[in-house]
This record gives structure tokens, sequence and C-alpha cells, in this order.
């Protein structure tokens, strides 16, 4: 495991990757993750949203692509 320091001085876009891996980790147990009434709200109405036109939606893939880019 790193240290906190040695993660600061990583690139921003390994940073990211870091975060998604955590973030990756935590979704392996969803039960565990805690959603506030406004959150799941917000979560509803987003889904609604795709629902009503997929087709503004961007994909995962693209936004994964765009934020690990290299500055």
């Amino acid at each position: 495991m790193k240290d906190i320091a040695d993660i600061r001085n990583l690139p921003v876009s390994e940073r990211l990757q870091l975060v998604g891996q955590i973030w990756e980790s935590i979704l392996e147990e969803p039960d565990l993750l805690p959603v506030s009434p406004e959150l799941e709200r917000e979560l509803e109405h987003q889904l609604a949203e795709h629902r009503r036109d997929p087709a503004s939606s961007i994909p995962w893939e693209e936004v994964e692509r765009e934020a690990f880019e290299e500055e």
C-alpha cells in the first residue's frame, strides 16, 4: 500500500486510475454503500432521463477514456 505522500506525487492520470480501482472495489459490495434519500432521488431522476432519451447519455468507456488521458 502506498503512503498518501507517494500518491500525491503520482501524475493525475495515475491518481485517477487509483480512484477508479478503489471505486470498483467498493462496487463489489454494493450493499455496504450508503445511499442517502437525496442521492436515491437524483439517481432515479438520472435513470428516468436516460430512459427518456438514451442517445443523450455518454458511454462510460468514453468518460473513462477522457478522464484518464494524459495531460
